[in-house]
C-alpha cells in the first residue's frame, strides 16, 4: 500500500540537500496556484464586498445577504453544542492556554552604558484576522489554535474568517461557530478560501482590514497569502499536512499504522512518512495498514493519501541514520518511536513537532496536548516555527540616551557615519556635541 524507498547503501557523508532530492514530497505549486487567485484577491481589493459574496458563490456554491455572522448565531451554536464536546473544548483550551502564558516574552531593559539605555518592548499586533479551514472537515480545533495564543498575546482586535456550508444554510459549521463563542470571538465572517484572505488584508464591508492573517489552509489560501503580504504580515505558508515517524524494532506496529492512517485522513495530498532501520517493521506497518485502512471511514482519502508519490516508507542502516533523514525532511509532525525516544528526541533539529514515544501520538497534539497544531509544512521546519504567543507579538526597540552617555559614544558615532559616507547622520550627533553642556556656566 505504501511504497518503499531503501537508503540503507547512502553513503557517509550524503547532505540534507541531497536527502531531500530522493526523499518523498508533495507537489506543492503555490507559482501556479498563485496565478488562479491572483483574479480574485484583485477583484476583492477593487469591488470590496460584492467581490467576495460572489466569489463565495463561485466556489463555496453559497449566496449569503452579508458577510458577518451575527453574535446570535454564535451564541446559539454553544447553547446546542453536545456537553462532552463542549467539556473537550474547554480542556483544550485550559491546556493551551497554559502553555501560551507559560512562553509569553517580557520586556527586557539593558544598561549598556551610565546613563544609556535599550529596552526591548513587546507589543501585541493590533489587529489579527483568524482563518479556520472548512474543506474536508470541520476543523473546530483550528479555532482554538489560532484564538488562545493571540489572545494570551494581548490582541486587541480579532476577527475570524470559516467557510460557509450548504448543509447549514450558508452559516459555517455550527461546531466551529461554537468554539467562536466559548472565547468571546465576536467577529467572524462565513467566508472561506482566497477571497476571505484577501478580505482580511484590504478591507470589505464591516471587516477592517488587519495586521496579521494567520491559520492553516488549501493551496489557493496559501497562494492568496503570499499575494497579500505587501499588505500585511502572515504566519507561513502552511500546506498539505504532513507526518514522519521514525521507529526501530521497538515499536509496536499497529500504533505507527494507526498514526500514518491519522494524518492521511486530513487529504489526499497529506503525507505519510516512515522512517525506520527495520525491515520487520516495515512489513508488520503495511500487514497493520491493509488491516486498518479498509475499516476507517475516509478510507478512499487515506489510501490516496498513502500510495501518493508524498508518502514512503524509508528504510535506513541504523537510527542514527534516521535522524539525518528525518532532520532533512523537517516534517510538520515527527515522532520518534525506538528505545531511549527522549534521548533521540533531543537530537532532532528540524520539525515542526515532535512527539516523543509510543504514547504521544500526532492526533494527541491536533486537539489538547497543549501545544499547537498550526506548524511548518514542506521542509520549511527548517527554518520556520509554528503558530505560538510570538506570532502575535512585535519586538519594538526603545532607545533613551541622556546627554553625558551621548557625549561618551557620539565621537564613535561621527567616524562610523564617515566611514559609510553619510556624514550628515554625524551632523547630528556633532550638533548636540557642539551645544554648551547643561549646567555650564
Amino acid at each position: 500500500m505504501i511504497r518503499r524507498t531503501d537508503l540503507r547503501e547512502t553513503p557517509a557523508g550524503t547532505t540534507a540537500a541531497q536527502y531531500r532530492a530522493v526523499l518523498p514530497r508533495a507537489p506543492f505549486d503555490v507559482e501556479a496556484a498563485v496565478a488562479v487567485v491572483r483574479p480574485v484577491v484583485d477583484d476583492v481589493r477593487h469591488r470590496g464586498v460584492d467581490a467576495v459574496l460572489d466569489a463565495t458563490e463561485r466556489f463555496d456554491h453559497v449566496r449569503r445577504e452579508s458577510l458577518a455572522v451575527d453574535p446570535s448565531e454564535t451564541r446559539a451554536a454553544l447553547d446546542a453544542l453536545a456537553p462532552d464536546v463542549r467539556a473537550a473544548l474547554e480542556e483544550s483550551v485550559t491546556r493551551l492556554r497554559a502553555t501560551c502564558e507559560a512562553e509569553l516574552e517580557h520586556d527586557v531593559v539593558t544598561e549598556v552604558a551610565p546613563g544609556a539605555r535599550v529596552e526591548r518592548r513587546i507589543v501585541p499586533v493590533g489587529r489579527v484576522g483568524l482563518y479556520v479551514p472548512g474543506g474536508l472537515a470541520p476543523l473546530v480545533s483550528s479555532v482554538l489554535m489560532n484564538v488562545v495564543p493571540a489572545q494570551v498575546a494581548g490582541v486587541a482586535s480579532l476577527a475570524l474568517a470559516t467557510p460557509p456550508q450548504r448543509e447549514f444554510g450558508g452559516a459555517p459549521h455550527p461546531t466551529v461557530l461554537a468554539a467562536c463563542a466559548l472565547l468571546g470571538v465576536e467577529e467572524v465572517y462565513a467566508v472561506g478560501g482566497a477571497q476571505a484572505i484577501a478580505m482580511f488584508a484590504y478591507g470589505a464591508g464591516p471587516c477592517e482590514p488587519v495586521d496579521l492573517v494567520t491559520g492553516p489552509g488549501n493551496i489557493y489560501v496559501v497562494a492568496a497569502k503570499r499575494l497579500v503580504q505587501s499588505v500585511t504580515g502572515i504566519d507561513s505558508e502552511a500546506g498539505p499536512t504532513e507526518i514522519a515517524i521514525l521507529a526501530d524494532d521497538t515499536a509496536v506496529p499497529s500504533f505507527v499504522a494507526s498514526d500514518l492512517i491519522s494524518q492521511a485522513e486530513h487529504d489526499p495530498l497529506a503525507a505519510a512518512v516512515l522512517v525506520t532501520p527495520s525491515a520487520a517493521l516495515a512489513d508488520a506497518v503495511d500487514a497493520e495498514l491493509v488491516r486498518q485502512v479498509p475499516a476507517a471511514k475516509h478510507a478512499e482519502r487515506i489510501q490516496t493519501a498513502l500510495t501518493s508519490p508524498q508518502s514512503a516508507t524509508v528504510l535506513v542502516r541504523d537510527v542514527a541514520q534516521g535522524l539525518d533523514v528525518v532532520n532533512a525532511y523537517a516534517a510538520e509532525h515527527l515522532e520518534i518511536q525506538t528505545a531511549d525516544a527522549a534521548a533521540v528526541a533531543a537530537r532532532v533539529e528540524n520539525a515542526g513537532a515532535v512527539f516523543v514515544g509510543g504514547w504521544s501520538p500526532v492526533s494527541l497534539g491536533d486537539y489538547a496536548a497543549g501545544s499547537n497544531h498550526v506548524l511548518p509544512t514542506a521542509g520549511c521546519a527548517c527554518h520556520s516555527s509554528g503558530l505560538s504567543v510570538r506570532s502575535f507579538c512585535k519586538s519594538m526597540q526603545v532607545v533613551t540616551y541622556d546627554e553625558g552617555a551621548l557625549r561618551e559614544i557620539g565621537p564613535k558615532v561621527v567616524v562610523l557615519a564617515e566611514a559609510e559616507d553619510l556624514p550628515s547622520h554625524g551632523e547630528a550627533v556633532t550638533v548636540r556635541l557642539d551645544a554648551p553642556e547643561e549646567g555650564a556656566s
